[in-house]
């Protein structure tokens, strides 16, 4: 049997593009002879969809896709993922499904028996979990049929709380007692840099002991701040990848099921450094992000320092030099060398820049406040006015010209509410508010791996944000590989301060910052959508409440 495997990039909602994306690859898959193709779970409407399920037109205009759909399947069976209605009142109103067709018909529904509600999924709030997993059989082979999470058939080790009797039912410990030919999964698993390993492990896990070759088949793209990193594979009964398709791309393979075990395992490179990862995932996020929300162009205010040098260059790479623009404003606390180390990224990029002094607008500001400001102290009041002046001039260029406003802020500033609301927290989407900032230095140098493209004296200098004479970011905060670390064990890693002493930072530290993250839970609920490249982002997969003491 020749299997076509179809790695999309699918725009949520947008399910006439999504079905004509479908379609070509059935067409495509029939020119080259194959007998099934395969496409990820809720293709048809992209993942996640999120409240869009509660609208019953939604729901309609997918099941009329999943009929448009129908008009292609001949000479070939299709796997397909959307929603299906649920016809028992008593349970939710959807399943999460993957649709058999064949001969122009719907030959089976399979539904998700493993509904994920830990971090940023949220399944079970719309879905209701399959209780009877059955097997398909396609052309005369039998096949497990499972959607992403049903082939996690143990706990999440960094979930331990997340419903532990759902992972008592994995599917697949039912369906090997039919003797299935092959494993196919269908997914939408997001990508983080430290998740990939443990997703290796289980599709080799479950190759390997069933003794059954697993297909699995992943979404690419960003939707939100979600991003998709597709890598779908093909494995052995040895549980040893013979075949994996692009990562971070769209693309498209045919496979032989009969010469699956014959293959011994790719000589392609099935990984990449964390890094190189963590670049191409910002990268697709800031282009996704763009295109599906109808942007072309980029604004951000370059300020000579690593954050936003970082930003304009993936910003270049993914929509392209030209349009991405750049505001510097220097204040005269702004250093010579971060004016010229900003005016140098620019044209080593390629990409229009503009200076707007902001001593003028400061003073002005400073004289209208000061009848109720009559001391006239210098305090975190004028370091926060200065912040506040740059996001209201980039506002406005946005608003001007249309160009969408990147928010430069990293992880570590934003765990510690080392940011200014109104300021240097504008920006309809934050590329790099979860990497690190000794990330942030490393993905620099990835960049600069063949030619400086970030000036060297940004990266160099030690961090500051040059709001008063003398400034850095140490005079607060520990070091940043002390405090990433610390702030790695306590967000990602969910650690105690007990935790965290014990394991040798100095309690001072970790009390400040602790505190810290905690009580600055509500600037970041008033951040722009932050890409995820972690396990734990901030944003919809961290939830914790603004007024609270613990």
């Amino acid at each position: 049997m020749k299997i076509a495997l179809a790695q999309n990039n699918y725009h949520v909602g947008n399910i006439e593009a999504n079905t004509n994306k479908i379609n070509e690859q059935i067409i495509k898959a029939k020119k080259h002879n194959a007998d099934l193709v395969i496409f990820s779970e809720l293709a048809i409407c992209g993942y996640p969809p999120l409240d869009l399920l509660e609208q019953k037109s939604f729901i309609e205009k997918s099941e009329k896709a999943i009929n448009n759909i129908l008009m292609h399947v001949d000479n070939i069976a299709v796997i397909v993922g959307a929603p299906s209605i649920n016809a028992d009142p008593e349970g939710k109103k959807l399943y999460n499904s993957a649709y058999v067709l064949q001969n122009g018909q719907i030959k089976k529904i399979i539904h998700k028996t493993l509904l994920p509600t830990y971090d940023i999924f949220d399944e079970y709030r719309y879905f209701e979990p399959n209780e009877t997993p059955e097997i398909v059989e396609i052309n005369g082979h039998t096949i497990a049929l499972t959607i992403c999470e049903d082939l996690w058939d143990e706990q999440p080790v960094d979930q331990p709380f997340a419903q532990t009797r759902l992972y008592k039912k994995a599917p697949m410990k039912k369906l090997v007692g039919n003797n299935p030919d092959l494993i196919i999964n269908i997914a939408a698993s997001p990508f983080s840099y430290n998740q990939e390993q443990k997703r290796k492990g289980i599709l080799k896990r479950n190759a390997h002991d069933y003794q059954i070759p697993l297909i699995y088949i992943n979404q690419v793209g960003a939707n939100t701040d979600l991003i998709f990193d597709g890598a779908s594979k093909v494995l052995n009964t040895n549980g040893e990848i013979v075949k994996q398709l692009k990562r971070f791309e769209e693309d498209f393979e045919i496979i032989s099921l009969e010469k699956i075990e014959k293959q011994g395992p790719t000589t392609h490179n099935t990984s990449d450094s964390r890094i190189k990862q963590i670049h191409d995932a910002v990268v697709l996020g800031i282009r996704d992000y763009f295109e599906k929300s109808g942007f072309e162009k980029a604004l951000l205010g370059l300020s000579g320092g690593i954050d936003s040098a970082l930003v304009a260059a993936l910003a270049c790479e993914a929509l392209g030099a030209k349009n991405v623009h750049g505001l510097l404003m220097p204040s005269e606390f702004s250093s010579e060398h971060s004016v010229s180390d900003a005016e140098k990224l620019a044209i080593n990029l390629g990409m229009p820049h503009q200076t707007l002094a902001i001593k003028d607008v400061y003073n002005a500001i400073n004289k209208s406040l000061s009848p109720v400001f009559p001391n006239n102290t210098f305090d975190v009041t004028e370091e926060n006015i200065q912040a506040r002046i740059r996001g209201l001039l980039l506002m406005a260029y946005s608003n001007k010209h249309g160009n969408m406003l990147l928010n430069t802020s990293n992880k570590s500033e934003a765990a510690v509410g080392y940011s200014t609301l109104y300021g240097d927290t504008n920006g309809g989407l934050s590329p790099i508010g979860d990497v690190y900032k000794t990330d942030v230095y490393a993905v620099s140098r990835y960049i600069n791996r063949n030619e400086e493209i970030i000036p060297s004296g940004s990266i160099e200098k030690p961090p500051s944000a040059e709001l008063r004479p003398e400034q850095q970011d140490s005079d607060n905060l520990p070091d940043y590989d002390i405090l990433d670390r610390m702030l790695f064990e306590f967000i990602e890693r969910k650690q105690s301060v007990d935790d965290l002493i014990g394991m040798g930072f100095k309690k001072s530290d970790v009390l400040k910052v602790t505190h810290l993250v905690n009580i600055h839970e509500y600037k970041r609920y008033q951040f722009p959508p932050i890409l995820r490249v972690s396990s734990k982002a901030f944003g919809m997969g961290r939830r914790y409440p603004v007024v609270a003491k613990f």
